[in-house]
C-alpha cells in the first residue's frame, strides 16, 4: 500500500501532469479538497475509485482514510491543488503515514503562481530587473507568516513577488509594497487561473485599490508585483544572442584579413 500525494495544478483538469493523470487511474482510493480541486479533475480517476472529499475532515480524520487503506491494501492518491511543496500541508500528514509506517511519493504539479504568469503572458525574470522571485503570503488564521518574512520586509529587495491568497488583503498588502516598491510599479491580480471563472486585473500600485472594488477579489488570488511584469523596452538576455558563445552554440569568427605595410 502506497500514498501518492499529487500536485492536481491551477485547476484546469489537462494541467495535471500525465504522471498525476496515470496515478489518478489507477488508485482505489481518491483525496481531493473540493474547496481547491475542481470536481472536473476526477475525470481522470478509475471509475470505481472511493472519492472522498477532504474540505470537511480534520487531520485525525484523513488520518483514519489512511489506516483504513492500510488495512485494506488500498493504493491512495492525495490530490492537492497546485504543487504539493507550495502551501500544501503535506508535511504534517507525512509524519503521520511515516508513523504508521505507510509509504509514500511526491508527484509535483503545476503551482498556481507559475499559471497566473502564464494567464497574464509575463515572465517573472528578466535581465538587469529581476532575478529574483519571492513566493508568500499574509498571516492566516489557520497560520501565521513569521515577523521576519513580513511583506514590508521581503518588499526591500524589490524582486518579483507572487501573494498567494491576497484578495481580502489588498489594501494591507499594497500599503506594505508602496514601502519600498515605486508607484508605477506593475501589477496583475489573477483569481483561480485557469479555472472557468477565472479573473484577472492589470495595473500599478497607484491604481490597483481604486481600480478594484472591495471584497470582489476572494482568498484564492494570487497577486503577482514587480518591475519585470512590465512590457516595455528592457534589456535582453544574451542566451541567444548571435555573438554569445556557449557548450551547445560555438561562434564562428571571421579570419581577419592582413593589414598591408
Amino acid at each position: 500500500m502506497k500514498v501518492y500525494f499529487i500536485g492536481a495544478g491551477p485547476g484546469a483538469p489537462d494541467l495535471i501532469t500525465l504522471r498525476g493523470a496515470n496515478l489518478l487511474g489507477k488508485v482505489g482510493m481518491v483525496m481531493y479538497a473540493g474547496s481547491l480541486v475542481p470536481t472536473a479533475m476526477l475525470q481522470h480517476c478509475r471509475a470505481d475509485a472511493e472519492l472522498l472529499d477532504t474540505a470537511t475532515l480534520d487531520l485525525e480524520q484523513q488520518q483514519a482514510c489512511y489506516q483504513r487503506a492500510l488495512e485494506n491494501n488500498c493504493d491512495v492518491a492525495r490530490l492537492h491543488s497546485g504543487d504539493p511543496a507550495i502551501y500544501g500541508a503535506t508535511a504534517e500528514q507525512m509524519r503521520r503515514l511515516e508513523a504508521l509506517g505507510i509509504d509514500y511519493e511526491i508527484v509535483p504539479g503545476v503551482s498556481s503562481f507559475t499559471a497566473a504568469a502564464a494567464m497574464v503572458q509575463s515572465e517573472l525574470t528578466k535581465p538587469e530587473v529581476s532575478q529574483t522571485v519571492i513566493l508568500t503570503r499574509v498571516s492566516g488564521r489557520a497560520s501565521a507568516v513569521p515577523e521576519a518574512e513580513a511583506i514590508a520586509k521581503l518588499a526591500e529587495h524589490r524582486a518579483t513577488m507572487c501573494i498567494f491568497l491576497s484578495g481580502p488583503h489588498l489594501k494591507k498588502i499594497v500599503t506594505d509594497l508602496r514601502l519600498h516598491y515605486p508607484a508605477d510599479t506593475p501589477v496583475k491580480l489573477v483569481y483561480r487561473a485557469t479555472w472557468p471563472e477565472q479573473k484577472i486585473y492589470e495595473g500599478t500600485l497607484a491604481t490597483v485599490l481604486a481600480e478594484t472594488k472591495r471584497g470582489s477579489w476572494n482568498l484564492t488570488t494570487m497577486m503577482l508585483v514587480g518591475a519585470a511584469l512590465g512590457h516595455g523596452e528592457q534589456v535582453e538576455s544574451s542566451l541567444y544572442s548571435k555573438e554569445f558563445t556557449h557548450l551547445f552554440r560555438v561562434v564562428k569568427k571571421g579570419k581577419r584579413k592582413p593589414t598591408r605595410k
